[in-house]
């Protein structure tokens, strides 16, 4: 079994990213993150010459790191420009460059101006300068990809030049995600094949979604070293994803690395923080729904002998996996979260709570595993109250610098009334034009006596909210609870379950002075 290096290159080319600007503070963060806890092989940090901002950051990172025995790993990209670059590095107390030389024919005559032969000699120069300073050189071959493609002769002239220079590693750049994996493995291979001693990195961009499939050809082709970002950050679609690229290596490759899988998650999650960029929701192996399943099929297979799992377990990279509660999930999903909370129920119950969740799957986007102690209660409490009293149809309006009006049509018995009205908020209009409507009909209502509103914790928008109200009517005291994503609406269903109850007549109600 082989080893991979990986470098993470999220503190330079990652912070390419469009909006992307991490602090000083945050930069070290992140270093100490790669190193420390993820164990990457190298990071690299900055670009040379950038900003003052940039020096301060690498300085903070190159300090640390010296203090902690891992300078070696922390690498600044540098350009061909002399002393310059290398000026800027020393400063910064960095001891590898991280050279950027042209890596196809057009680069050097259409941007550079110069013959190949004139950018080697450049080249050379700075790789001299380094060595005698003592700093370590890598170098890149921008744009090597469409090299590859469109002037090999002129790839095999640089590396030539290269595999007898003092340099420790070439490194190849898709730089603007143009392969597709049999190109790569193709190019890849060529230079492996025709230089067997060259510590070769690839560099992918993910243009055309590729960027992990080209990582895992270029290993296959003998590469030694990939580079990736936390997230796949990068300009443009961005660079190959740490977590994906890992997968990969682990799983389909079998190949050796220093890398913790379960420190994956709290990283990738850092980096959301710190760059503002949202990780997508079903992005492999750190997206939020990636481990949960929704299919009640697939629940009903993992509860007989865990039919639907793959080799990717979320607790490898420190996460759960979750069963969602939806109209998809079905009895088994529910299942599978009751076990989690320590909730057994009748077959009776579990058919009335199944078809709860199925109703309130239809208006929210999932149903969460804490959303279903407030389902069941909701379900199983005053469900033998007969439903004499019917919601027909209402209508709410909220005008700003007005006071809400509610208009209601309900049913009792098997006549039907209307009522409008206004009110200090939506539910109190509803209550009003209720009351209006019981009013005319000489009926008593109780008095509301308290009012409670909670919703699961996470703080979502969507969450299911729970309304219990506390009644007084003829001198004795209950609660009625409704459920929903909507505080109003729930309020309403625990009203319609409290008029239910008196209609019903229930003895408990009458007045033992009558």
């Amino acid at each position: 079994m082989g080893f991979v290096e990986i470098m993470d290159t999220t503190l330079r080319d990652g912070e390419q990213t469009t909006g992307v600007s991490f602090s000083e503070a945050e930069k070290l963060a992140i270093a100490r993150l790669l190193l420390e806890e993820l164990k990457v092989n190298r990071i690299e940090v900055a670009s040379a010459r950038v900003s003052e901002g940039e020096f301060r950051s690498v300085k903070r990172i190159t300090n640390w790191a010296a203090k902690n025995g891992c300078l070696g790993k922390v690498e600044i990209l540098g350009f061909v420009d002399g002393s310059t670059s290398l000026d800027w590095i020393e400063s910064a107390g960095g001891k590898v460059l991280n050279l950027l030389t042209k890596g196809s024919l057009r680069h050097v005559t259409s941007q550079l101006r110069k013959t190949p032969e004139e950018h080697w000699k450049d080249i050379e120069l700075v790789i001299n300068e380094a060595n005698k300073r003592g700093i370590e050189v890598n170098v890149y071959l921008e744009d090597w990809s469409n090299g590859m493609l469109s002037s090999p002769d002129y790839v095999f002239f640089m590396v030539d030049h290269l595999s007898k220079a003092k340099i420790r590693r070439i490194m190849l750049p898709d730089t603007l995600g143009v392969l597709n994996p049999d190109q790569c493995y193709e190019a890849c291979k060529t230079m492996t094949d025709r230089f067997p001693d060259v510590h070769f990195d690839f560099h992918a961009h993910n243009d055309y979604d590729l960027s992990v499939a080209n990582v895992f050809m270029s290993l296959k082709a003998g590469i030694k070293g990939v580079h990736t970002t936390v997230n796949g950050l990068g300009e443009r679609a961005g660079n190959a994803p740490l977590a994906s690229v890992l997968g990969v290596i682990n799983d389909h490759m079998k190949l050796s690395n220093t890398l913790v899988e379960s420190k994956l998650t709290h990283v990738s999650k850092m980096v959301e923080s710190f760059s503002g960029i949202r990780v997508p929701a079903n992005k492999p192996l750190i997206g939020e729904y990636v481990f949960t399943q929704c299919s009640g099929v697939h629940a009903d297979g993992d509860n007989k002998d865990n039919l639907y799992h793959n080799p990717l377990l979320p607790e490898r990279f420190g996460r759960v996996r979750r069963y969602a509660l939806g109209k998809t999930s079905g009895r088994a999903n529910i299942l599978r979260n009751l076990q989690e909370l320590g909730i057994e129920l009748t077959q009776e119950d579990m058919k009335k709570v199944t078809q709860r969740v199925i109703e309130l799957g239809d208006k929210k986007e999932t149903v969460t595993t804490e959303d279903l102690p407030y389902i069941i209660s909701d379900v199983l409490k005053n469900h033998n109250t007969e439903e004499q009293i019917k919601l027909l149809n209402y209508s709410l309006t909220l005008v700003r610098q007005m006071k809400p009006v509610a208009s209601i049509r309900i049913q009792i018995g098997s006549d039907t009334y209307s009522e409008t009205s206004v009110g200090d908020g939506q539910y109190d209009a509803f209550m009003k034009a209720l009351w209006k409507i019981y009013d005319r009909l000489g009926k008593e209502h109780p008095m509301l006596t308290d009012y409670w509103v909670s919703i699961p914790p996470g703080g979502k928008t969507d969450a299911l909210v729970e309304t219990v109200i506390t009644w007084q009517y003829r001198g004795i005291e209950f609660k009625t609870r409704g459920l929903d994503p909507d505080q109003t609406e729930a309020a309403i269903k625990a009203t319609l379950k409290m008029l239910n109850m008196i209609e019903s007549d229930d003895l408990r109600f009458k007045n033992p002075n009558s």
